[in-house]
């Protein structure tokens, strides 16, 4: 399958947020698991700058959008298996940062359209074009624009991944020709139209073939209008293409047993290190060095969705606690104002860094004990993902992404990997933070498991590329190979999943095309040890003569249709090879299925034995009656 990537950032070559971490992780995931995967992305300044002596240049051509008449150059280079492509032009990409320019809207629509004019130029025809947010928003509809010139545009898939549905790409409809080079019957007809804008990520979600978001529970929150801001009309009408696939993060770069930049590496079998890293962190920041008190870390950017207005609320009602709070992350004025003074009433007990330093972020997952994420709302969240593998054990509310990969806590069962409250209430998230607080304190066998547990879960992006390829092949009619047996039994069917051996005992019972009397067909049922035969009305599982791992419904639905994959494994005419294919411990059946056998002849004896009285009486009968008519 050929799949091409749009992105307007990616890591290692530039980054603003999550988007990056997905486009730089997905696609490779995507070439591992056999997919031919190409990246196409801007040149900008901090990417030539950082990657020029790598990059291949490979052509260059002319992109017109409305009346302009654009230079872009292709440049690529080849890495983890992926292609990855740079569209240059110094008027709109040789900037200091990605976003934020006064003309985004013409820079991003620029890029969309050299996406679509340059696909003769990539080293393969794309069979799914993968879109991701407002940026390239419009290559879903400039491939069905040019679809109504030239067919090979109609023979793309197209699918958009919503990574946060708040930014949408707004602009005033009437300069829909002048700026993006669309007729206007793009807008008069609705398509691209929303509360009197031109909106392009609407235009997207209904032009696309597919539509995701980065968790199965933002995807259904995206229907409500609490979330949706504006669409949920518009997600509510394309439901039948939706699905939410979870995000993933790198397990090898976030890796505490090899992670260079904490201060001591440590492992799910040795955590040592985690207490070593606990005491760097607590020195870095200036707390007290407690090793016993835990540490309820926050590394965020400081705005309102992301809950900090609860904290607010109960912020002296937390410090109360034994515990220590360090905060780190930039944002809105009055959460920095108000962070720092905090910060002041409790020297030694909380730390506040305004600013973003990878570092101090590595120290704080692998040093802190809790990690509090309160948001109001979050589409997916790798912040708990990467907390969690550095045995920093999550608190969060529960909403979009934070839902699907934290489970709360139970203690009594040793169940959960974190802690969580579902109403958007600082009364909550106060109960939670200090039943996590008095069980690390309290109950350090009860917390280490669930830390371990947290560690243990499973956040790969090969989990993540599974799903996509699922939407791709749904898309293009594709039927996609099965790499793993997890994979298998959730998409394959029953029959191409039943082991043969498992299908062995089913031979005893007689093909359904030939029906055999209920005499015969007893013994097949009847399981029950060899010196009682089970009675026929009380038939017993084939459990007892099958092995251990053979599920007992194979046998005891046994409807005809069920029975198709056993006969195909093992054919009837041959139950002579299924037999001898049983392995040893199934040696009792065989006893038996001869004292059933044995019980069969001795009914059908005496059958006849009662065959033989009732004549008798009947000759007797007519003999009485001849000699009272001769009487007569």
């Amino acid at each position: 399958m050929k799949i091409l990537y749009v992105t307007s950032e990616a890591v290692p070559f530039c980054k603003t947020g999550g988007l990056a971490d997905v486009a730089g992780s997905l696609p490779p995931a995507l070439a591992e698991q056999g997919a031919e995967v190409a990246v196409v992305l801007p040149l900008y300044e901090r990417v030539r700058d950082r990657f020029g002596s790598q990059l291949k240049f490979e052509c260059y051509d002319y992109v017109d959008l409305a009346w302009r008449h654009n230079y872009c150059g292709l440049f690529s280079m080849e890495k983890d298996g992926v292609t990855w492509y740079f569209l240059d032009n110094e008027q709109y990409f040789n900037r200091g940062t990605l976003y934020g320019q006064a003309d985004d809207g013409e820079r991003f629509a620029f890029f969309s359209r050299a996406v679509v004019r340059m696909l003769d130029h990539f080293k393969f025809w794309p069979e799914v074009v993968h879109c991701n947010d407002w940026q390239s928003a419009l290559v879903p509809i400039y491939l069905k624009d040019d679809g109504v010139r030239e067919d090979r545009y109609r023979s793309i898939k197209t699918v958009v991944t919503i990574h946060n549905i708040e930014y949408q790409g707004r602009y005033n409809p009437y300069v829909l020709g002048e700026l993006f080079g669309l007729d206007a019957g793009w807008a008069k007809d609705g398509t691209i139209l929303l509360d009197g804008d031109a909106n392009l990520l609407k235009g997207a979600i209904l032009c696309a073939d597919a539509v995701n978001a980065v968790s199965p529970t933002y995807a259904n929150e995206l229907k409500m209008p609490y979330f949706a801001h504006r669409m949920e009309g518009v997600m509510r009408q394309c439901s039948n293409k939706l699905s939410g696939v979870l995000n993933g993060i790198d397990m090898k770069l976030y890796d505490p047993r090899t992670d260079k930049r904490i201060a001591t590496n440590f492992s799910l079998e040795d955590m040592t290190g985690k207490d070593a890293c606990k005491a760097e962190l607590q020195r870095m920041v200036g707390l007290r060095e407690e090793p016993h008190t835990p540490i309820v870390a926050m590394v965020s950017r400081l705005v309102s969705h992301k809950g900090l207005d609860l904290i607010c609320e109960v912020l002296h009602d937390m410090m109360e606690l034994p515990m220590q709070l360090v905060v780190l992350g930039t944002g809105d004025q009055r959460y920095e104002d108000f962070f720092r003074w905090a910060a002041q009433q409790y020297p030694g007990r909380m730390s506040v860094r305004m600013d973003y330093n990878e570092d101090l972020s590595m120290a704080i997952y692998a040093g802190a004990d809790l990690f509090l994420m309160p948001s109001k709302s979050e589409p997916c969240g790798l912040s708990q993902m990467i907390a969690m593998r550095y045995g920093t054990v999550p608190i969060v509310r529960e909403t979009g992404g934070l839902k699907d990969t934290v489970q709360p806590c139970e203690s009594w069962r040793d169940a959960g990997n974190g802690f969580s409250f579902a109403n958007y209430s600082s009364g909550d998230m106060l109960h939670v933070i200090r039943e996590a607080v008095y069980l690390y304190k309290d109950y350090p066998d009860v917390f280490g498991r669930l830390r371990q547990r947290a560690m243990s879960c499973d956040f790969s992006w090969a989990r993540s590329a599974r799903e996509y390829l699922r939407i791709y092949a749904t898309i293009t009619g594709q039927a996609w190979p099965i790499h793993n047996d997890t994979c298998r039994a959730a998409e394959a069917p029953e029959e191409a999943v039943a082991p043969v051996e498992e299908a062995a005992p089913v031979e005893e019972a007689a093909p359904a095309e030939e029906p055999t009397p209920a005499e015969e067909a007893a013994p097949v049922v009847e399981t029950a040890p060899a010196e009682e035969a089970a009675p026929a009305e009380e038939p017993a599982p084939a459990v007892e003569a099958a092995p251990a791992e053979e599920p007992a419904p194979v046998v005891e639905t046994a409807p005809a249709e069920e029975a198709a994959p056993a006969v195909e494994a093992a054919p009837a005419e041959e139950p002579a090879s299924a037999v001898e294919a049983v392995p040893a411990e199934e040696k009792p059946a065989k006893k038996t299925r001869k004292a059933a056998s044995k019980t069969t002849a001795k009914a059908a004896k005496t059958e006849k034995k009662t065959e033989k009285k009732t004549e008798k009486k009947t000759t007797a009968k007519k003999g009485t009656a001849g000699k009272k008519k001769s009487a007569e």
